[in-house]
């Protein structure tokens, strides 16, 4: 494993005005219209120890959530990585739908 190296936000210098420019056109840009033919394939084996949201972690919120309790029971017999973490899961695959069709 490499070397941990801590940065704080004050060490990151702020974005110059044409830094802020570029950023601003590509965010204009549809990303079909990009293009990205001069950027090498990554192999197929430089994903497979990969972990999806290794770095990500969202801000969680605690709340008091009434269900039906066929569904509550359903999500704790049924799911193997916790039944909040399934059910949170299932609820952002549905706002990510829903985003999806208005967007």
């Amino acid at each position: 494993m490499g070397k941990t190296v801590t940065v704080s936000i004050d060490d990151i210098p702020p974005i110059t005005d044409e830094e802020r420019k570029q950023l601003l056109k590509l965010s204009e840009e549809n990303e079909s219209d990009i293009d990205f033919s001069d950027v090498p394939p990554i192999p197929e084996e430089a994903w497979k120890n990969a972990v999806r949201g290794r770095f990500y972690r969202p801000v969680k919120q605690q709340v008091t959530l009434r269900l039906d309790s066929n569904v509550l029971d359903w999500f704790k017999r049924n799911t193997p990585k916790g039944y909040q973490t399934d059910i949170n899961r299932v609820l952002s695959e549905y706002v990510d739908k829903q985003r999806k069709k208005a967007g």
